[in-house]
C-alpha cells in the first residue's frame, strides 16, 4: 500500500510548476532599500534616461529635478525643469509634484493622490550611491484598468558613466520595464529658449501650447 502512495507523491512532484499571472493592475513588488538615507538623496539631480509604459518615443528634454523634503521626513518635494523635444521655441517649463512618506521605516517609498485623480502615484527609490547616481520607479495604480508606470535614471552630473548607466538598467526589467522604451534624455542647450519673432510665423503657429502636452509626471486612465 506504501508503494502506490509514494508513486503518487512522485508524480504529482513532478508536475510543471505554473507561476502565477502577475496583476497588471498593481504596482510591482520593490523590496526597501536597507539603510536608506532620505536626506542624502535631497538637491539637485539630471534626468540621464527616462521610460513611460505610455510613450514610444521620447517627448521631453532637459529635464532636471531638485528635491527637498519637510522636516520629520514627512513629505518629498519635487521640482522640475523640462522643454518637449519638438518645440521650436525650446521654451523651458517647470513643474512640481509632492509625495507623502507613509512609513517613516520605509523612506524609500513615496506616495502622492490628487483629488482629480482616483488612484494612487507611488514612487520607489530602486537604488542610489546619494553623490552621483540614482535610480527612480514611478508607479501609478488605479482600480481595473492597466498600471501606469515610469521611471528615472539620475546624475548629479549633466552626463553618467555608460557602465553605471548599464549597472542600473539591468536593474528594471523584474519591475516589467522594457529597456526597448528607456531613452537617453538630453541635456545640451537646455537654457537657450528661441524669440517667436526668430521663426517662421508657420512653424510658430503650428505648436502646441504646453497646456495642451502630456505632463511628464502626470498619467490620466
Amino acid at each position: 500500500m506504501l508503494r502506490p502512495i509514494l508513486l503518487l507523491l512522485l508524480i504529482a512532484s513532478c508536475r510543471p510548476y505554473r507561476k502565477r499571472p502577475e496583476d497588471k493592475t498593481k504596482c510591482p513588488s520593490v523590496k526597501a532599500i536597507r539603510n536608506f538615507n532620505l536626506e542624502q538623496m535631497m538637491g539637485r539631480w539630471y534626468v540621464i534616461q527616462y521610460y513611460a509604459s505610455s510613450e514610444e518615443a521620447l517627448s521631453y528634454r532637459c529635464m532636471r529635478a531638485e528635491f527637498s523634503m519637510s522636516p520629520f521626513l514627512a513629505d518629498v518635494t519635487m521640482n522640475f525643469t523640462y522643454s518637449f523635444t519638438d518645440d521650436p521655441l525650446n521654451e523651458l517649463l517647470v513643474g512640481n509634484i509632492t509625495w507623502t512618506v507613509p512609513n517613516p521605516g520605509v523612506p524609500s517609498h513615496w506616495t502622492h493622490s490628487e483629488d482629480t485623480y482616483e488612484g494612487v502615484y507611488n514612487t520607489f527609490v530602486l537604488d542610489s550611491d546619494y553623490t552621483s547616481w540614482a535610480l527612480l520607479l514611478h508607479c501609478a495604480e488605479k482600480s481595473k484598468v492597466p498600471r501606469y508606470l515610469s521611471s528615472f535614471i539620475m546624475s548629479r552630473e549633466p552626463v553618467l558613466g555608460v557602465n553605471v548607466i548599464s549597472y542600473l538598467r539591468d536593474k528594471l526589467p523584474r519591475y516589467d520595464i522594457d529597456l526597448s522604451y528607456m531613452f537617453e534624455m538630453s541635456q545640451n542647450d537646455c537654457n537657450s529658449t528661441v524669440i517667436a519673432s526668430d521663426l517662421p510665423p508657420a512653424l510658430v503657429a503650428q505648436r502646441l501650447p504646453p497646456s495642451l502636452r502630456r505632463h511628464p509626471m502626470k498619467h490620466h486612465h
